[in-house]
């Protein structure tokens, strides 16, 4: 009775409490428990005497928490608790858009940053470079990591005040494992796991051609990750490289190891060899749902009549990134009638993708400029005939349209044979690493 009793406990206070950040400090305090109650069982053929039972019942006081405010989204939680973020900084970005993407909302901190001299190299903000945010639970900083080069700033809070120091980096390169499950949501998952976002970004990328993650998650999906991760003195201060991934989404397991044979930039292959990388991504956009699908007779909604919808329409945030989906060349970039502002990219020879109604366009594209899979072109707006932010997506074959969702796209080159004894034994660690996880996964969460 008294297990029954704490698992109706534990239940009653999941349903109170929603948030990742609080599932996290909920699960270090359950799993001992949990440990205890489920790690040993009853052997075969055992023989148990009669036991009387009697129910107990007992209050059990639990720390005061404060359920999360969905429409602020504004972290009130355990008192005491910090959390980290990671982003890497993009093109373009000032030290208020990365303080604001990193979750800092504190005047006293962005004052400091803005005129202290110790901080100079904060405002050498070099686009793919990663910066760390410890905040409090109401967004308050209190550590901030910047690793410029070999150059590691570190910004702490000191009372009311802050202090900056900045020292020769000292990296050191450890490779981190984690298996999780998902409950809600992905990033709930990896934030459970304390994966950094930009860790588990990539693994999005990597699967992003075999799995649709706008609609095709399910609960209990599960996946195991082997990443690097860059310590200096002890402390983490960037995330690295995927090396390694397993994915099981609805039933179905995909598996993708990094490798790079010589002379080649590296890429993604399944365990026998395979490119993860198919030549189109399924959607120009990391995270988003679809508003509106391809079909032959649409009823418009600002023109009120019925007419083709030649592609797919996926609503994101305003300012959101809008992604390349295959390698190509830009073909337009400029504004196109009830389109607004469009880009056109020509892949290969019989192939072309159309993004509309942005909001503005990355610096470097341009009519003639090569692009990567992948590679930021512009950012979703609202330009031209449309109702909210999206971005309109086409896929067209010898200038015919074609669905993105359901059209057969060709898959990349595999392992090159003379490659290909190199990369089974490079891939070897990793799969027995897969299958340690795939264990480890359904007791690794709640």
């Amino acid at each position: 009775m008294p297990q029954a009793h704490f698992t109706i406990v534990t239940q009653k206070l999941a349903q109170l409490v929603g948030t990742a950040r609080f599932r996290r400090w909920a699960l270090a305090l359950v799993l001992p428990f949990a440990g205890v109650v489920t790690a040993f069982g009853i052997a075969p053929d055992t023989i148990t005497e009669r036991v009387e039972q009697s129910a107990v019942s007992e209050n059990i006081t639990l720390p005061p928490v404060t359920v999360l405010n969905e429409k602020s989204q504004a972290a009130q939680s355990l008192p005491n608790q910090t959390y980290w973020r990671e982003e890497r900084i993009q093109r373009g970005e000032t030290q208020a858009t990365l303080l604001e993407r990193l979750g800092v909302e504190d005047e006293a901190a962005v004052s400091f940053l803005r005129t202290a001299r110790d901080v100079r190299s904060l405002f050498q903000l070099v686009p793919g470079r990663a910066v760390s945010a410890e905040t409090t639970a109401d967004n308050q900083l209190v550590t901030l990591r910047y690793l410029n080069g070999n150059t590691l700033l570190t910004v702490t809070r000191d009372g009311e005040s802050f202090k900056a120091t900045e020292q020769t980096a000292e990296l050191e390169t450890r490779v981190i494992s984690a298996a999780g499950e998902i409950r809600s949501s992905l990033f709930a998952a990896t934030d459970r796991l304390q994966v950094p976002d930009a860790v588990a970004m990539q693994m999005v990328e990597v699967f992003s051609t075999d799995i649709d993650f706008h609609k095709d998650l399910r609960k209990n999906d599960r996946f195991s990750l082997v990443y690097e991760m860059q310590y200096d003195r002890g402390e983490p201060v960037r995330s690295g490289r995927l090396l390694s991934a397993e994915f099981v989404n609805n039933g179905k397991t995909l598996n993708a190891v990094w490798f790079a044979a010589p002379g080649s930039e590296g890429s993604y292959y399944t365990l026998d060899g395979k490119n993860i990388r198919k030549a189109f991504l399924r959607s120009p956009l990391e995270f988003s749902r679809i508003t509106s699908g391809f079909t032959a007779a649409r009823y418009h909604p600002i023109l009120q009549t019925w007419r083709a919808h030649t592609g797919v329409d996926f609503a994101a945030p305003m300012g959101a990134r809008i992604k390349a989906t295959a390698d190509g060349v830009v073909e337009f970039a400029g504004v196109q009638g009830g389109y607004g502002n469009v880009v056109i990219l020509r892949h290969q020879s019989k192939f072309t993708t159309l993004y509309a109604h942005m909001a503005g366009f990355a610096p470097n594209i341009r009519k003639g400029a090569r692009v990567q899979q992948g590679e930021v072109i512009g950012t979703v707006g609202m330009t031209g005939l449309t109702t909210g932010p999206h971005v309109h997506y086409e896929f067209r074959v010898d200038n015919v349209h074609r669905d993105p969702m359901s059209v057969a796209v060709p898959v990349a080159f595999p392992i090159a044979p003379e490659h290909k004894p190199q990369f089974l034994q490079a891939a070897a660690p990793h799969a027995r690493t897969m299958a340690t996880l795939r264990g480890a996964t359904l007791s690794t969460f709640e």
